[in-house]
C-alpha cells in the first residue's frame, strides 16, 4: 500500500513537472525575439525560406513583404517591420522622410576590405612634378574620368569643383542639366576622356560630342568617346594619366592601389610596371600626398551598403546583428538562393556589425556623400512637373521623385494635381506643368488642340509597345457578331479613349451598324447601345459644356461603391467611377452592368486566374471570357492578334511644343532615365505596375520601360486615319 501510494506520488510529481515544463518551453518560445525583415513580393518566397533557417541564437526572422524597397522604408517608420537591406541611396531618402528614426546598424562589407571605413573612396590623382599649390591650377588641365556620370569619376568631381568654387552655376536655362555638366567640364579643362552617351538621343549625343569635343580628346576613340575605351573606367583614367597625356585622374583608392601594385586590404602586393614615386594624391586643399602614404586624401567616399531599422530596436540590436551574422554564414555555406536576393550578399562580401549605430544622414555625412546624390544645378532650381489626376497618383509622383532624385536622376520631377485630363492639358499648354501622359487619341487631341507634342512612348510586351483593342464578352452570352450587339449595354474605359471607344466606333461605322455622316455619331453610338452604357467622362461638365450627350451613356455606371459621394462621382472621368479605365470597364462587365466591354487586350488576362486580388476579381477565370470578332464569330481571349478592332499606339508622355531643344531633350532624357533604372530594378522603385491598390498610376501598369519618340509610326499614322473618321462629324474626344 506505501509502495502504491509512493507511485502514484511520483506519478503526480512527473506529470506537475511536465506540465510545468511545458508551459516554461511555451513562454520561452513566446518571448523569443522575434525581427521583421521587409522585403519586395519579388523576393518573398526566397525571404521565407531563409526564415526557416536553424540558428543558435533564438531570435526568429519573419518576413513582410513590399512593392518594393521604398515602401519597405515606410513599413519600418509605421513599425510594420523592423529592419531591411539598403544602398546609401536609400539610407538619404530614408533620412529626408518627416519625423524619421532610422538607424543604420550592420554594413556589407568586402572580404578584401574588411577593415576599410568606407565602400570605395574617390581621389585625384596627378604627377608628383604637377607644379600645383591651389584648387585654381586646376584650369587648364588635362583631366581623366571613369564615365559619364558616374561616381568617383564624374558626380564626385562635378560637386566638389562646384562647391569650392571652380566650377559656377550649372542653370543655363537654355542648355539641359546634362549640357550644363559638360559646358563646366569643358571650360575648366583644357581636354579630357569622359567617355559613354552623353544623352538618351543619338543625334542629340553626337551633337554634344561635337560640341564639346575636347572632353573626349584623351580617349583611345576620340570621334566615338564611347565603351568600350581603354582609357576610361576606374583603371583606365590611370592609363590615361600615365601613358596619354593627362595631369589629373579621378578613381577610387582601390584602383589606384591595384595599379601600383600596392597591397590591397588582405590582398598582398603584386608586381607592376608602374612606378608610384611618380604619382601624388592631389588633396581638395590643393596639397599633394604621396600615393605611398597609408591614409589618403579623399574627395568624397560611398558608404557601405548596410542594415536599416528603427530606434525601437536599437536596445535589442545586438540580438539582431547576431542573427544576421549566422544567417550570413548558413547563407554562404548551403548557396542558398535567399543569400544572395534578401541579404544582397554574395562569396566576395559578408556583414559586418557597425562600429557605431548611427542616423542614416549621419552615416552619409560621415563620408561626405549626402551632397553628391543632393547635387543640383540652382538656383533656379530645374523640375520636370508631372501633371497627375488623382491623390493616389499624387501619392506615387512625389515618392517616385524622391527614389530618382536619390539615383542621380535629373532634372528633378516635381508633382501637381489637376482635376482631369482637360485641366491637365491646360496647365502643361500654359507652362504651369511640363508633362502628362496620354493615350494615343489623347495624344492627337493634345497635338491638334493644346500645341503639345509626345516625346516619350510606353513600351510594352507587343512588338513596337502596341496593344489592341478587343471587344469581350461573356462566354455563356448569345452575342456572335457585332449586328447582335445592338440593344445590348455597352462598357468603355472613358469618352474618347482609343480602344474603347474610337475603335468601336470606327468598326460600327466601317460594318454600316452606324451610317456614315450620321451625326452626331455618339448619339447614333447611344442609340446603338440603347440597353445603356457606362461611358465615364461622356456627361455634360463644366469643362465639357458643349457636350450635351444622351444621359444612357452613364445609365450603368455606378460612381464610388467603395465611399462616400456615389452621385457625384457617377461617370466621372477618373478612379472615383468604379468602372472607370480598362480595368473599371472590365469589371462592368464582369459584375454584370453591360454585355460587352471595349478594352485592351490584356486587361482581361490582368484581372482573372487570381491576378488580382479586389474582390470583385478574385474568383474570376478568364476562360468565362471570350473575343467578340469584327467579322463574326468568337475567338479565345489569348488569340488577340486576329481577332480585334485595331492595333493601338501605346500611351505617350507630351509636353509644350513651344519648348525649345534642350528643354525637351532635359525632359525626355530624366523620364528615359527613369524608366531605365526603375525597368531594371523595380525592387528599388516600382515605376511600372499597381500601386496602393490602384492601377494605371503615370503608366500603365503593363509598361516596363519606355523609349524616345522621334518620328510618327505606320501604327500612329493608321491610327490618325482612325480618329479622322471618328471626328469626321463628332466632338467625341474633347473629353
Amino acid at each position: 500500500m506505501k509502495f502504491y501510494l509512493v507511485s502514484v506520488l511520483m506519478c503526480l510529481l512527473l506529470v506537475d513537472y511536465a506540465y510545468g515544463y511545458g508551459i516554461y518551453i511555451r513562454k520561452r518560445r513566446m518571448t523569443k525575439p522575434e525581427f521583421k525583415i521587409c522585403v519586395p513580393h519579388q523576393f518573398l518566397d526566397s525571404c521565407n525560406d531563409m526564415a526557416k533557417a536553424e540558428t543558435q541564437d533564438g531570435s526568429i526572422v519573419s518576413c513582410v513583404g513590399a512593392r518594393d524597397r521604398s515602401q519597405c522604408l515606410s513599413l519600418i517608420q509605421q513599425r510594420s517591420a523592423d529592419f531591411t537591406p539598403v544602398d546609401p541611396e536609400d539610407m538619404w531618402v530614408a533620412g529626408s522622410l518627416a519625423d524619421e528614426d532610422f538607424k543604420v546598424f550592420d554594413e556589407v562589407r568586402t572580404k578584401e576590405e574588411p577593415n576599410a571605413e568606407f565602400r570605395y573612396e574617390g581621389v585625384a590623382v596627378v604627377h608628383r612634378d604637377l607644379e600645383i599649390n591651389s584648387l585654381e591650377r586646376l584650369k587648364g588641365l588635362k583631366s581623366c574620368h571613369t564615365g559619364v556620370g558616374r561616381n568617383v569619376g564624374y558626380k564626385i568631381p562635378l560637386t566638389k569643383l562646384r562647391k569650392f568654387g571652380l566650377i559656377g552655376a550649372l542653370n543655363d536655362p537654355a542648355l539641359s542639366p546634362r549640357e550644363n555638366e559638360l559646358k563646366a567640364f569643358s571650360t575648366l579643362f583644357s581636354k579630357a576622356c569622359i567617355v559613354g552617351k552623353w544623352s538618351t538621343d543619338p543625334d542629340i549625343n553626337k551633337r554634344l560630342k561635337r560640341k564639346y569635343s575636347n572632353l573626349c580628346a584623351l580617349c583611345e576613340k576620340p570621334d566615338v568617346c564611347d565603351y568600350p575605351d581603354k582609357f576610361s573606367g576606374y583603371d583606365g583614367a590611370l592609363r590615361c594619366l600615365a601613358h596619354n597625356g593627362g595631369e589629373i585622374a579621378w578613381t577610387k583608392v582601390y584602383y589606384v592601389k591595384k595599379f601600383f601594385g600596392m597591397p590591397i586590404g588582405n590582398s598582398p602586393g603584386v608586381e607592376s610596371k608602374e612606378n608610384p614615386e611618380k604619382y601624388a594624391y592631389l588633396c581638395p586643399n590643393g596639397t599633394k600626398f604621396p600615393i605611398q602614404y597609408p591614409t589618403p586624401c579623399v574627395w568624397a567616399a560611398r558608404p557601405w551598403q548596410g542594415f536599416i531599422t528603427n530606434d525601437d530596436h536599437i536596445a535589442n540590436i545586438a540580438q539582431l546583428q547576431l542573427k544576421l551574422k549566422e544567417l550570413n554564414k548558413i547563407g554562404e555555406e548551403t548557396q542558398a538562393t535567399w543569400f544572395e536576393r534578401v541579404l544582397t550578399l554574395n562569396n566576395k562580401t559578408f556583414i559586418h556589425e557597425a562600429t557605431d549605430v548611427l542616423p542614416a544622414k549621419l552615416y552619409l555625412d560621415k563620408a561626405n556623400y549626402t551632397d553628391v546624390i543632393e547635387r543640383d544645378y540652382g538656383p533656379p532650381k530645374k523640375t520636370v512637373r508631372f501633371c497627375v489626376m488623382s491623390a493616389d497618383e499624387m501619392k506615387k509622383c512625389r515618392e517616385f521623385s524622391k527614389m530618382a532624385f536619390s539615383r542621380n536622376i535629373r532634372p528633378q520631377f516635381d508633382c501637381i494635381q489637376q482635376d482631369g485630363i482637360l485641366e491637365c492639358l491646360k496647365l502643361v499648354r500654359d507652362n504651369g506643368a511640363d508633362i502628362l501622359t496620354l493615350d494615343a487619341s489623347q495624344a492627337d487631341l493634345a497635338k491638334r488642340e493644346y500645341n503639345l507634342k509626345a516625346i516619350v512612348s510606353e513600351v510594352t510586351g507587343e512588338a513596337g509597345g502596341l496593344y489592341y483593342s478587343v471587344a469581350v464578352v461573356k462566354k455563356s452570352s448569345k452575342y456572335n457578331s457585332f449586328a447582335d450587339l445592338r440593344g445590348a449595354r455597352s462598357c468603355h474605359p472613358s469618352y474618347g479613349s482609343s480602344a474603347g471607344y474610337n475603335a468601336p466606333l470606327y468598326t460600327l461605322i466601317n460594318l454600316g451598324l452606324i451610317p456614315q455622316r450620321s451625326c452626331p455619331y455618339v448619339k447614333a453610338f447611344a442609340d446603338f447601345f440603347s440597353g445603356g452604357s457606362c461611358l465615364p467622362g461622356a456627361l455634360a461638365s463644366e469643362n465639357n459644356p458643349e457636350d450635351n450627350n444622351p444621359a444612357s451613356l452613364c445609365q450603368n455606371c455606378v460612381g464610388n461603391v467603395d465611399g462616400k459621394d456615389i452621385e457625384k462621382t457617377k461617370c466621372k472621368n477618373d478612379l472615383s467611377e468604379a468602372f472607370f479605365g480598362y480595368n473599371g470597364a472590365f469589371r462592368c462587365l464582369a459584375s454584370g452592368y453591360g454585355d460587352v466591354a471595349f478594352i485592351s487586350h490584356d486587361t482581361v488576362v490582368k484581372n482573372t486566374d487570381g491576378a488580382n486580388k479586389d474582390k470583385w476579381a478574385v474568383s474570376l477565370a478568364s476562360a468565362d471570357y471570350e473575343l467578340l470578332c469584327p467579322t463574326g464569330g468568337r475567338a479565345t481571349i489569348a488569340d488577340y492578334a486576329k481577332c480585334n478592332l485595331a492595333k493601338i499606339p501605346p500611351n505617350m508622355v507630351v509636353t509644350n511644343n513651344a519648348k525649345n531643344d534642350g528643354e525637351i531633350d532635359e525632359i525626355r532624357h530624366a523620364i528615359i532615365e527613369a524608366g531605365q533604372t526603375f525597368g531594371k530594378r523595380p525592387d528599388l522603385f516600382k515605376l511600372f505596375g499597381p500601386y496602393a491598390g490602384k492601377k494605371d498610376l503615370l503608366f500603365k501598369d503593363s509598361a516596363h520601360g519606355l523609349v524616345a519618340i522621334d518620328k510618327e509610326t505606320p501604327v500612329m499614322k493608321d491610327y490618325e486615319k482612325l480618329l479622322q473618321q471618328v471626328r469626321s462629324c463628332d466632338h467625341s474626344d474633347r473629353k
